[in-house]
């Protein structure tokens, strides 16, 4: 496999690349994360999503504890070619470490965040690590 199109990617100075994962038969913004070049390959061998944890320092397989993996149907590049879209099917409904659909479970309202998405599974249920 030709890797050239890795290098058409605008990288971050730390080697990153910002990733919008979203649910492809709804439209529905699942989450975000960071990818780098062995994650956004790894991802396009395995067909399955593999991101960069920059808190973990690691390459982390979405859904390696929760099993809520998500399975990649289309990758897509903006105009800028520095952020991703990854179209899934997210593995067990559940793309939040919260127990939700989506990460994005809250709305400001009256200036207020305020959540709108239920919990779908207790995480203490989820992971158990």
């Amino acid at each position: 496999m030709s890797e050239t199109w890795l290098e058409q990617i605008r990288w971050t100075d730390d080697g990153l690349v910002p990733v919008i994962a979203q649910q492809a038969d709804s439209g529905k913004v699942l989450m975000f994360a960071w990818m780098n070049r062995e994650s956004l390959a790894l991802t396009v061998q395995e067909g399955y999503a593999v991101y960069w944890s920059r808190s973990r320092q690691r390459l982390w397989r979405k859904g390696e504890e929760s099993g809520h993996r998500q399975k990649v149907l289309s990758i897509q590049i903006d105009c800028d070619e520095d952020v991703l879209l990854i179209k899934v099917a997210q593995e067990g409904g559940i793309a939040c470490h919260t127990g939700r659909e989506s990460c994005f479970y809250r709305a400001l309202v009256d200036q207020e965040w305020q959540t709108f998405e239920p919990v779908l599974k207790d995480p203490e249920a989820i992971y158990t690590k």
